[in-house]
Parts: structure tokens; sequence; C-alpha cells
């Protein structure tokens, strides 16, 4: 019977360091391997050239590397990027490169599918086949880093977990992912250039704030109302807006970092005075940013833009009451790899 190895990577570097003394070997032969994992961002076993043929052939008849590859990279006419991510059991996700002018983000998903049942959002209409492992994660973003550098003569600069997948669902995966980007002994980006999106998880915000976390939140709101949040984001009704703004005070109060809430305004859900006026008072409790996003349809007409006047107002009420707000514009729609878009289309 055919033995199943182990994901090398699943591996500590604590870890690798024992399972060579277990075979006779130096325990700095952990220490290389890792190197290789990680800061190399080695595919396979044979690439490690400063390990004897012997110990990687033991390497190969012990361990996997169960790495990304990516099956289809579109290009958008504005340079937007899209990756069909092919995994290790054939299960696809996407991820997006960014760029601007300044800087090239990493967009990233963390799910296969997605846990949570926004309606507006391509991804939430597929049923959530599995978390990703954090190589998973890491690999996306070694992916783009490279197309980054051989696309824009730059590496990437920034990344946000706003792809396919609730990140605070998969936790424990998108907290390892991000230690190795930005360890030294990964990636060796800054915490502060990481962004993690959630559409409000409030005890894993709470769980975020308790442990310290140097990168930034941001929030997927689209309404400051229960009843109207609940009905375009039915997960509402079970992490309502009283327990998410308690979540937040108290993440603010520990980290006292600035929440970004990212906000689509739609025609006839949210484009009122009061569905603006709402969205102030949630703010209030903290020092905060609104982005309002530019809507991408799904097909079904559900959802519609909200006017440039509606879009408006909601700028010059926020400005009005001290609250910084931006209004973005979306990416890379003529390849559907802007938000809410990510669904493998491709």
């Amino acid at each position: 019977m055919e033995v199943k190895k182990r994901d090398i990577r699943a591996l500590s570097k604590a870890e690798l360091r024992d399972f060579f003394v277990e075979q006779g070997d130096k325990a700095f032969r952990g220490n290389q391997v890792y190197e290789w994992l990680w800061q190399k961002s080695a595919h396979s076993f044979e690439g490690m050239t400063n390990i004897s043929k012997e110990t990687r052939k033991m390497l190969e008849d012990n361990f996997v590397i169960n790495h990304i590859k990516v099956d289809l990279m579109q290009r958008s006419s504005d340079g937007t990027i899209k990756n069909a991510v092919k995994l290790h059991d054939g299960l696809v996700v996407e991820s997006v490169l960014i760029p601007t002018e300044t800087r090239t983000t990493a967009c990233v998903s963390s799910q296969v599918g997605c846990s949570l049942d926004c309606k507006f959002c391509a991804t939430a209409r597929l049923k959530r086949m599995r978390n990703l492992n954090p190589d998973e994660i890491y690999d996306q973003v070694v992916a783009i880093d490279k197309e980054s550098r051989l696309y824009f003569n730059r590496p990437l600069s920034n990344i946000v977990f706003m792809g396919m997948g609730e990140p605070l669902m998969n936790y424990n995966s998108v907290l390892k992912a991000i230690e190795k980007i930005t360890s030294p002994e990964g990636l060796g980006m800054s915490p502060k250039r990481i962004v993690v999106s959630t559409s409000g998880v409030p005890k894993m915000i709470k769980k975020m704030a308790d442990e310290e976390v140097k990168f930034g939140l941001a929030v997927s709101l689209h309404s400051a109302i229960d009843e109207v949040r609940t009905s375009i984001m039915p997960f509402n009704a079970t992490f309502p807006l009283k327990d998410l703004r308690e979540a937040l005070e108290y993440w603010y109060s520990k980290t006292k970092n600035r929440i970004t809430y990212e906000y689509v305004v739609w025609e006839g859900i949210n484009d009122t005075p009061e569905a603006a006026n709402a969205l102030v008072k949630f703010c209030k409790f903290a020092p905060s940013k609104v982005n309002l996003i530019e809507y991408n349809p799904i097909d079904d007409g559900e959802f519609q833009q909200a006017s440039s006047d509606a879009v408006e107002m909601y700028q010059n009420i926020l400005e009005r009451n001290g609250i910084t707000v931006t209004v973005r514009r979306s990416r890379g729609k003529d390849i559907d790899a802007a938000c809410g878009q990510l669904a493998n289309k491709s």
C-alpha cells in the first residue's frame, strides 16, 4: 500500500529540524529546506541545489510540495491581471494583480467558494468547498509578485484579502499565511501594507484585536440599517450591526488603527439620505475611512449601481461629518476581475 506523503510546508522550522535529526542528519538541514520552501518558493526538491542528491531523494520519498499552478492568466485593458489558480486537488480559485502608477496590489483568495451568502457577490453563489491552506495563500502572493516584477518592473507593494472567501472564516490559515508573508524568513513584507477585509464576524474581529495584529482591517458594510443589510447580506441576521459595532469598538480600543469601510451604493436599496446618515452614525465611534465602490454587475440585474448624484450625496454627507471618503472606480471589469466578480468563470 502506498504511504500518503505529508505536505512539507505544513511543518514548522522546528519540526523540519527535528525530522532531520531523527534521520541521523544535522538539524541545520531543516533550516536550509525551510529557506528553500519559503524564501525561495521552491516548487520541487530537485531544485534545492545546496542539498545532497541522497537528501533530496529522502525528502521526495517522505513529502510533497503542494504548489499552486497559475492555470490561466488574463490581462485587462487597464493593466489588471487575473490568475485562475489551480490547487493540488484540482480545485480553482482566482487572484488579481491591480496596478496603479505608484503601487501594485495583490487581491488574494482565502476559501474555495465562500462561507457567507451576500446576494450581490458572484463568489457567494459558489458553495464553500474548502478553506485554503497557508501555503496556498502564500503562493498566490508569490505568483503576483513575480508578475508585478515582470510586467510593471517593481515588486508587489500591497496585499488585500478581498478575493474569494471570508478570511475570518479561515482565520488560522490566513494569520499563518500573513506571518510567513511578513517574516524575514518569508517575503519580508510590512504588515502595514496588508489589509484583511471581512463582511463582519464579531468574535473573530475581537480575537484579532486580542492577538494585536499589525495589519489593517476593512469591513464590507454596504448598509448601516439592519433590515437593509440583512436583505442583501443574510448572515447579518446572525451577526447584527450591534454586535459588529461592539466588536469594532473593541478592535479600535486595542489597536488604535483606523477602520476602513467598503460600501457600494445601489439604486433603490441604500441610495437615500437616511441610509447615508445611518452610515455616518455607525462610523462615528472611531477614526474611519469609507471607500464608496463602483458596483460590478453579476448578470441578473437585481442590483444596479446608483446614480452619480446618489454617490455624490453620500460623499457630501460623509465629508460634512468629518469622515474621510474615497470614490473607487473598479478595475479589470472586462475580465471579470473586479470586486464581487470572482467566480471561476475563466
